[in-house]
C-alpha cells in the first residue's frame, strides 16, 4: 500500500479547497492550483485512491472520501495555523503561504501545538 507524502497532502490539500469553493475538483483545476502537469496529478490521484482517500470515475470529478476530508482538514488546518504565525512575525501573506506549506509536513505535533497555544494566548 502507498504512504502519505509531502506531496500526496498537497494534492489532497488542493482537492479539499476547490471542493470547498464550489468549484468541481478537476485534474486540470488540481494541476494549475498546484503548477503541475497534468499527468502528475493523475499519478497523485492513483496513490490517493490506493489510500482511500478520494474516488474518481474517468474523466469525472474527483471526490473526497470521509476519511479523506478527515485528512485535508487537518492538513489545512496546520497550514492556515502555520500561515496565521508567520503573518504576525511581519512576513508576508505570499511567502507565509508559501513557507506553511513546507513548514506544515515538517513541524511535530509538539511544535505545532505550542504554536496553537502561543496564537491562541496572543489574541
Amino acid at each position: 500500500m502507498s504512504a502519505m507524502t509531502q506531496s500526496l497532502e498537497d494534492y489532497l490539500e488542493s482537492i479539499y479547497v476547490l471542493i470547498a469553493e464550489s468549484r468541481p475538483a478537476q485534474v486540470r483545476d488540481v494541476a494549475k492550483m498546484l503548477s503541475v502537469k497534468m499527468p502528475s496529478v493523475v499519478k497523485a490521484i492513483r496513490e490517493l485512491k490506493k489510500l482511500e482517500l478520494v474516488t474518481q470515475e474517468p474523466y469525472a470529478n474527483i471526490e473526497l472520501t470521509e476519511k479523506g476530508r478527515r485528512v485535508a482538514r487537518q492538513v489545512l488546518r496546520r497550514h492556515t495555523l502555520l500561515r496565521s504565525f508567520l503573518m504576525k512575525l511581519g512576513v508576508s501573506r505570499p511567502i507565509a503561504d508559501r513557507d506553511a506549506c513546507l513548514m506544515e509536513h515538517i513541524l511535530s505535533a509538539e511544535t505545532l501545538d505550542r504554536i496553537r497555544t502561543y496564537m491562541k494566548d496572543s489574541k
